[in-house]
Formats: structure tokens, sequence, C-alpha cells
């Protein structure tokens, strides 16, 4: 006898397919100088490119000090700074919300340097790119690591 399905006429229901969820990495073990360094250059470059985006729209403001980088757009107030304790760089948005970001590396292999490969800094609760966020919020492209294309 077959099984029934939640409506009445359906008979041995085909189970649902499972979702494949891409699974963010753990965070990499890195020294505190080399968080810093990559903090650094990252946070260097998107406040280079904030500033970009000044340029062409005085309505953008930016602010960078004592390592707090603080960006007002269209009303919205954004933060960035750096947890060198946790190593990790923290967000605050209006519109994703506060985020911890980790260096997670996604590829390794032959083809890169030994601790290296492709890596971003992800919120590993929800395998978000805080790259993506500031693209998909603030509009600005920036490249994580010299071995990551823009």
């Amino acid at each position: 006898m077959g099984l029934a399905g939640i409506l009445p006429d359906t008979k041995d229901p085909k189970p649902r397919e499972t979702e494949s969820h891409d699974v963010p990495g753990k965070p990499a073990e890195l020294s505190i100088d080399d968080f810093h360094e990559r903090a650094d250059r990252y946070l260097a470059e998107v406040l280079q490119r904030l500033e970009e985006a000044q340029e062409k729209d005085p309505g953008i403001e930016v602010d960078f000090s004592a390592g707090v980088l603080e960006v007002t757009a269209q009303q919205n107030t954004f933060v960035l700074n750096k947890q060198p304790p946790n190593k990790q760089i923290w967000l605050s948005s209006p519109i994703s919300g506060p985020k911890r970001f980790d260096w997670v590396v996604a590829q390794e292999g032959i083809d890169f340097k030994e601790g290296g490969g492709v890596g971003d800094w992800i919120y590993v609760r929800d395998g978000s790119s805080l790259t993506e966020i500031l693209r998909k919020e603030l509009g600005i492209d920036v490249s994580v690591d010299d071995e990551v294309p823009r």
C-alpha cells in the first residue's frame, strides 16, 4: 500500500530535494600582525573607493579617524572598524544590521602560496561577504586581496 501525500489525490509523493548551502569556512588563523596588515589594506581601499564616490556625489560624507570609518550616504550612517582582540572587522549597517567579519580563506591549493588562497571578510553566521555587502549597500567595489579579482 502506498503512502498518502498531503493532498488526498497524491500517493507516494517524491521527497523534497535537499537544498545545498554553501557553508562558510572557518576563520583563518592569523597572527595579529597579519590581521592588521589585511584589515588595514582592506579598510584603506574601502576609504579610497568611498572618497572616489564622494567626488561624484557630494551627498556622501566620509570620516576616518582613530581606526573608525564612518560613512553617511542617503541619510544612512554606516560604521566600519577593526576589532584586533577578535581579529575581526565590524560593520554597523542601517540596512543589513550589525555584523562581525572574520578573514576566511575559501580556496587553498598548489596554485596559491602557503597560507594564501582566495579569501574574504566573511560573517561566519550566515556566510555573507563584507565585500558584497559594501557593493550592494554603498555601491563600491573593493578588492579583497592581491589574489582576488575585483
